[in-house]
């Protein structure tokens, strides 16, 4: 049978405050209360099934913000019947650590269990993180981590090794909207005594506004509310409401580097509509556009390169449009130099013969200069041969002197860029491939 949860709530958190916003009167009191994270929470799943055992153990729950993490760390409370202690690394120190496990280590010996929840705890430094190790591995806490960020970067190995990592999601737009309904229906801790009318295109616009935080779809329900006229909650209502809403975006986590990740390679595969919508996410969440300009002048040399060199130059041209008009005329500046280069010929033949030139430099070290390439300024020089045998190309016939090698003596004949037939390169391919054909047949070694 699944456990049933404690009928005393944990002690900080109140069963009725009419002061508490509505996000927290209505902050749900079992685990069929909560919206979304079914991959987890579902009936049947290893995660539920241990809450309801009251087999709880300790965790990280990993996840972007109101998507449930300190609802479920108090519902492991009331589920293991365990006291419940909170604390918030962005404003707690190590006393108020030390402090926190001092209480719980007392109601252990007394036969308490305790859930140590510890929100945003990736803000905690490594001394901080290490003064819970002795007290999981002992079972005197069960820690809940909850974290907006990767806990591979965040987390010390060793905290991790003693918890599990359980991941949410944003909650969807058609769960938050069962969230609304349902605090609009709650007459004890909702608005159901308000008699509020609401237009389900509203309930929807507030739902997708929330950008799957169901914490702030409620304050947004909790606001229109208010402003309410005749009861009514409609679209225009909601105007005002939604007027500043943002969506989510990390300018220093690992959102920021998923999606600067996502608009690189959206360019790569040649995706103008997938480039134009992640350039345009970054700067609707207030990326520094220099920054952002910096990575478009990086994907134009890396992975257009010469198969379209005017893709560099326009990115540079975009980066200065910007300096020059700022935002928001500069922003599209920024745009469409990700759809050019989105849409440009891709070649990252003068990348990977760069690479591996610094790879050739870093395994044979300082290989000496042909002598007849050495400039010979002094008589001395001159007489030790320094320069001697140089052919001037402009001399030659066709402009080329083929039989001279320019590349050490240990390296003659090593290739390291390899055009691709896209682009400039399919015409920089033609005339690499003659000239060395042409250099071959000079040297005296039969044709390719």
């Amino acid at each position: 049978m699944p456990r049933r949860p404690s009928s005393a709530p944990p002690t900080l958190i109140p069963e009725s405050d009419e002061l508490k916003p509505l996000a927290e009167r209505m902050r749900p009191r079992s685990l069929d209360d909560i919206v979304g994270q079914t991959r987890l929470l579902a009936e049947g799943k290893p995660l539920r099934r241990a809450i309801e055992a009251g087999k709880v153990h300790s965790m990280i729950l990993w996840g972007p913000p109101g998507c449930g993490k300190t609802t479920l760390a108090l519902l492991l409370a009331r589920y293991a019947d365990a006291d419940f202690r909170a604390i918030s690394a962005v404003l707690s120190g190590l006393p108020d650590v030390r402090a926190a496990l001092a209480e719980a280590e007392t109601r252990y010996h007394q036969g308490r269990r305790t859930v140590l929840f510890v929100d945003e705890v990736h803000r905690f430094n490594k001394a901080q993180q290490d003064a819970f190790l002795p007290h999981i591995e002992r079972g005197v806490i069960v820690f809940v981590g909850a974290t907006t960020e990767n806990p591979s970067f965040e987390l010390n190995s060793a905290l991790l090794s003693r918890c599990r990592v359980h991941v949410l999601e944003a909650v969807s737009v058609a769960d938050i909207e069962r969230a609304l309904a349902r605090a609009l229906a709650d007459a004890e801790r909702g608005l159901g005594t308000l008699g509020l009318a609401v237009d389900p295109s509203a309930l929807r616009l507030i739902a997708q506004a929330a950008d799957g935080d169901v914490r702030r779809a409620l304050t947004l329900l909790e606001i229109a509310a208010e402003l309410a006229e005749g009861g009514r909650i409609d679209e225009t209502t909601l105007t005002q409401v939604l007027a500043d809403r943002t969506r989510r975006f990390d300018k220093g986590g690992e959102q920021f580097y998923d999606q600067i990740s996502a608009l690189h390679k959206s360019v790569r595969s040649s995706d103008p509509d997938a480039a134009l919508y992640w350039c345009t996410r970054m700067l609707d969440g207030g990326v520094d556009p220099a920054y952002l300009a910096r990575r478009l002048a990086r994907m134009a040399i890396e992975d257009v390169g010469l198969a379209d060199p005017r893709a560099w130059t326009l990115a540079l041209a975009a980066w200065d449009t910007y300096d020059r008009l700022g935002s928001p005329e500069g922003d599209l500046a920024l745009a469409e130099a990700a759809l050019y280069l989105a849409i440009a010929a891709k070649s990252n033949a003068a990348y990977a013969g760069f690479n591996a030139a610094k790879a050739e430099v870093a395994a044979n070290g300082t290989l000496e200069v042909p002598m007849h390439l050495r400039n010979a300024p002094t008589r001395l020089m001159k007489g030790l041969g320094y320069g001697s045998g140089y052919q001037y190309d402009h001399d030659a016939e066709g402009g080329v002197a083929l039989d001279q090698q320019c590349l050490p003596d240990a390296l003659a004949g090593r290739v390291f860029y390899e055009p691709v037939d896209r682009g400039m390169e399919l015409k920089i391919a033609e005339k690499l491939r003659a000239l060395r054909e042409a250099r071959r047949i000079a040297r005296g070694e039969p044709p390719a």
